[in-house]
């Protein structure tokens, strides 16, 4: 399931993905917030808090996470992933490579960082 972390402010898009991930939380939960923020700002900032082992995003998400990327590809601005799944956040910086945008991993312990991070404070 993906949750709307709205304490964050309004330039930044924040999910916190918990238990099965799947392409129906994409289309309800994340697509019409990120759809807003790029109407809004014109740029997407987000930050992704993983407490849900990758093996619980179904192949519909796996599909909608690669549709997003692309739809929205000169967008991203700020990408933060938080995570303890040392691997992807390892990963999340091979973004750099293949979308414009800046790319940080962060284990949990190290949330606050990654909003002063995501946030520009």
């Amino acid at each position: 399931m993906l949750e709307h972390m709205n304490y964050l402010p309004t330039h930044v898009l924040g999910m916190h993905a918990v238990g099965e991930v799947t392409i129906n939380d994409y289309e309800k939960a994340l697509l019409p917030l990120l759809q807003e923020q790029v109407k809004t700002t014109g740029k997407i900032n987000f930050l992704l808090v993983l407490e849900t082992n990758i093996q619980n995003f179904t192949a519909g998400a796996w599909c909608g996470n690669i549709e997003i990327g692309l739809k929205y590809f000169l967008r991203w601005h700020k990408l933060a992933i938080v995570t303890d799944q040392k691997g992807v956040r390892e990963f999340s910086h091979l973004f750099k490579y293949i979308i414009p945008g800046q790319y940080k991993g962060y284990p949990l312990e190290q949330l606050d960082e990654a909003v002063k991070w995501v946030t520009g404070k």
